[in-house]
């Protein structure tokens, strides 16, 4: 059901981009840049927090973590990850396939600015073994995210 609320999204948004699909897991920063051979900073990671009331997701690269006191500092308040049964529920994509696309419920998307480093990233695509190639800014540009300094690369 994830993999296809993407290419929903995909088909009525940004038909041009397609998902990529590997045998292999690409769960975790390390295994998706191994499949993909690309670099660990290229794979874009999307984290679930809940900030106050609202759940939002961060989306940064996959070798960076975030700075507590920066992401205060951005967002008002401190943030805590979500459980996985939260991640499910909130954006209907499993963890190692939650990304900005195709979400269960409308949530506010962030993008740290260390994803601009890149001409072209891969963020998840609602499954363990999907994928897709966009520039960070077209990412940023499809999911109304704002872009927020609350990373920091390793």
């Amino acid at each position: 059901m994830s993999l296809e609320s993407v290419r929903h999204f995909f088909a009525e948004h940004a038909p041009d981009i397609d998902i990529i699909e590997m045998p292999e897991s690409t769960a975790t920063v390390e295994l998706a840049a191994r499949v993909h051979g690309v670099m660990p900073g290229q794979i874009a990671k999307t984290l679930s927090l809940k900030v106050k009331d609202a759940i939002v997701l961060i989306v940064t690269r996959g070798d960076a973590r975030l700075d507590n006191r920066k992401l205060k500092a951005a967002l008002g308040a401190k943030a805590r990850m979500l459980s996985v049964d939260e991640v499910v529920n909130w954006t209907g994509h499993p963890v190692g396939g939650v990304c900005p696309f195709g979400l269960e419920n409308p949530l506010t998307v962030y993008c740290d600015v260390t994803l601009r480093g890149f001409d072209e990233v891969l963020p998840a695509a609602g499954s363990i073994h999907s994928a897709v190639r966009i520039s960070p800014q077209r990412m940023a540009e499809l999911t109304a995210a704002k872009w927020v300094d609350v990373c920091e690369a390793l």
